[in-house]
């Protein structure tokens, strides 16, 4: 089979440009280029956070509500008490910031009273993130 010059570039062009754009993806948002599926997020949020957070906008319960989260500064939730770990944190949640904080949230933040150890499957904490995303 032979190829031309042309079908060769070709070639090399879609071989080479789709992992570029993915790269220029995580250097850009800090997330891993996935298609992120809230509905997959609000599934796990479910499972894993519900048990402290809450999406819901003034309800706090063990953890500070999420609602908003996206966005806000770390420790700024009213009629919550945060750790000093927390108050000194000063981090804008946006999705690289989450993304890292829900990976080792006591590597992030040392002295944080959050027991959760983390989410180490990128996909899960993509979709976790995206979900979070839309508690607004």
């Amino acid at each position: 089979m032979r190829f031309s010059t042309k079908r060769i570039l070709a070639l090399i062009k879609l071989h080479t440009v789709g992992p570029i754009l993915a790269a220029v993806a995580i250097l850009v948002t800090g997330v891993p280029a996935h298609a992120q599926d809230a509905e997959a997020g609000a599934k796990l949020f479910k499972s894993q956070c519900a048990v402290c957070h809450s999406p819901v906008q003034g309800k706090n319960g063990i953890g500070p509500s999420l609602f908003g989260v996206v966005g806000r500064t770390s420790g700024e939730v009213e009629k919550f008490r945060y750790s000093a770990a927390n108050k000194k944190a000063h981090m804008t949640w946006d999705a690289a910031a989450l993304d890292k904080y829900l990976t080792s949230p006591r590597t992030v933040v040392p002295g944080t009273i959050m027991t959760y150890a983390g989410l180490k499957d990128d996909t899960k904490r993509a979709d976790l993130i995206a979900y979070l995303a839309t508690l607004k």
